[in-house]
């Protein structure tokens, strides 16, 4: 099952938007208000999530003086984030954090870090402006979901207060781009301009993807609700409450959430794919079948998306078949720490611990995050303890 998220995680949304000389899809908000099978739940407000508390705004009081302005209190705000809590601030694409939560764990996804950012920038007098990252496809694993992940930054700008005409026409204000993903840093990915309602849709819709992997259906339903309430045309909400009306047997507002999120983005392949497993279900596979083969084609030479079709043959016991796409995956991209962790765990299932612990190292070896470095650590470790307390061969042997 592929849902959208922003780093956000979205279960599973596409995030790619049209010019603005593009008309917009028509909203059909019966969709929201036709009969369904959920108990609305209450969710976090606007103000919960981008307000800061009273002990983060002391903070703030203490460590900036008036000073400094302009950039020098752009950089000045990242490293009051750096030095702040235990020095850890670090990028964890699960945590779905408003900005107090966020700024207390220094351990949250990018787009958290991002409205933290927001603000602390708002609290210190300096101007935002959120930005959608242009990445590649690329998904996520979370119990049995593939999350397609999108990405977000923010842009601070430098305040010019002068009333000098001639500099104010002519001299650009600086600004710096605060990106929490090193990845995304170091390819210089278009960006495009989003709102703050825009990013309090994509936190939403995480929130609903992390619930509906729970099992809360109620809560999932409430936060995909208050996404689309909060911006109706982000396409990543309206397909992933196609995947909650799918799951709950509600096949025709699920095809209809589909169509939706079609409707506002014609590139949403994740709704694409989603609604042909809806077809599969309703018995026409000949339309299933057409929106599978062109999506693969659009997406065969993307490593991600081979790691995808190797976790569900893996999951469905198909290691052979499995191997086959994590070795795809890894022809496409030598460097994705993913599609070995893929071969080491059908190495394990085959019971090749010498080839599973090779591909194990090999995923170490080539992971960039620590949180990544750590779980390989400890599965490394685990096959060790297995080896070790493995009966011999002449211990089995009757006498």
């Amino acid at each position: 099952m592929k849902a959208v998220t922003q780093c956000l995680v979205v279960i599973l949304t596409a995030l790619l938007s049209g010019c603005n000389s593009t008309p917009k899809a028509t909203i059909d908000t019966s969709i929201l208000n036709s009969t369904h099978h959920f108990n609305i739940q209450q969710v976090e407000s606007h103000k919960d999530v981008f307000q800061l508390n009273n002990e983060i705004k002391a903070k703030l009081e203490h460590y900036f003086h008036n000073e400094e302005i302009g950039v020098k209190r752009a950089k000045m705000l990242m490293e009051f984030l750096v030095n702040s809590g235990d020095d850890s601030l670090s990028y964890l694409s699960g945590a779905n954090l408003t900005a107090s939560q966020a700024f207390s764990s220094m351990n949250a996804n990018c787009l958290s870090l991002s409205i933290l950012t927001h603000a602390i920038a708002k609290q210190v007098g300096l101007k935002t402006q959120f930005q959608r990252v242009h990445i590649p496809e690329y998904w996520d694993e979370s119990q049995g979901y593939s999350l397609l992940t999108g990405h977000v930054n923010i842009k601070i700008f430098e305040v010019d207060n002068t009333q000098d005409a001639i500099k104010t026409l002519y001299v650009k204000p600086t600004s710096v781009t605060v990106d929490f993903d090193p990845n995304s840093r170091n390819q210089h990915f278009s960006t495009s301009s989003i709102s703050t309602g825009t990013i309090l849709s994509m936190f939403y819709n995480n929130k609903g993807a992390m619930e509906m992997i729970k099992g809360d259906l109620d809560m999932a339903y409430s936060y995909y609700r208050a996404a689309i309430e909060s911006d109706q045309y982000h396409d990543g909400a309206w397909g992933n409450l196609g995947i909650l009306y799918r799951i709950t047997d509600q096949y025709q507002l699920a095809e209809r959430a589909y169509q939706q999120a079609i409707a506002i983005n014609k590139d949403n392949r994740n709704a694409l794919g989603n609604l042909a497993k809806l077809y599969y279900l309703t018995g026409r596979n000949d339309d299933a079948k057409t929106i599978e083969r062109n999506i693969h084609e659009q997406r065969k030479n993307n490593p991600y998306y081979m790691l995808v079709l190797g976790n569900e043959a893996f999951n469905s016991g198909d290691f052979i078949r499995a191997k086959h796409f994590y070795l795809q995956a890894r022809e496409l991209d030598k460097n994705l720490h993913e599609s070995y962790f893929g071969l080491a765990k059908v190495a394990f299932a085959q019971n090749d611990k010498k080839a599973a612990d090779r591909y194990l190292k090999k995923a170490y070896n080539t992971a960039s995050f620590e949180h990544d470095k750590l779980r390989y650590e400890g599965k490394l470790a685990l096959l060790k303890s297995i080896a070790n307390n493995q009966p011999s061969e002449n211990n089995n042997k009757e006498r």
